[in-house]
């Protein structure tokens, strides 16, 4: 799950700063391999509080997968001509849909990611158990 992020970090600052298809499948790999490692992850306890949050931390690897996808498709404009072919106005919605918005999936993933972590660990020291990584 570490390599996951950190290839994450890396993808996306390689994407903004330098190589782009090199990064936008580093940042895809990584992607994978973080929501991956974080869905094997399993709590058995009874408190509603962290099964709510385990199900908005899935939301949450299920963007950053959406966001490596949007970056590769920004990286490879695969659906661009589908845009221009069957939508009036399609280089425009497609800039508007389609065009730099992994920024935004990332952004909300990474702050559902940071909020369900603190509270899972808060409500897990409420509980009296050992807060390990694993919730």
């Amino acid at each position: 799950m570490l390599a996951g992020a950190f290839l994450m970090v890396i993808g996306a600052g390689l994407y903004v700063f330098a190589a782009l298809t090199a990064a936008a499948w580093m940042f895809a790999v990584g992607a994978v391999a973080f929501a991956s490692m974080q869905l094997q992850q399993t709590y058995n306890g009874r408190n509603t509080a962290v099964r709510r949050l385990r199900k908005i931390m899935s939301v949450g690897d299920a963007l950053f997968i959406l966001s490596a996808a949007l970056m590769l498709e920004n990286t490879y404009h695969t659906l661009l001509p589908l845009f221009l072919k069957y939508i009036d106005n399609g280089y425009y919605h497609y800039l508007t849909y389609i065009h730099n918005n992994w920024v935004v999936l990332l952004l909300v993933a990474a702050i559902l990611e940071i909020y369900t972590t603190h509270r899972i660990s808060n409500e897990l020291k409420k509980e009296g158990q050992p807060h390990n990584g694993q919730a």
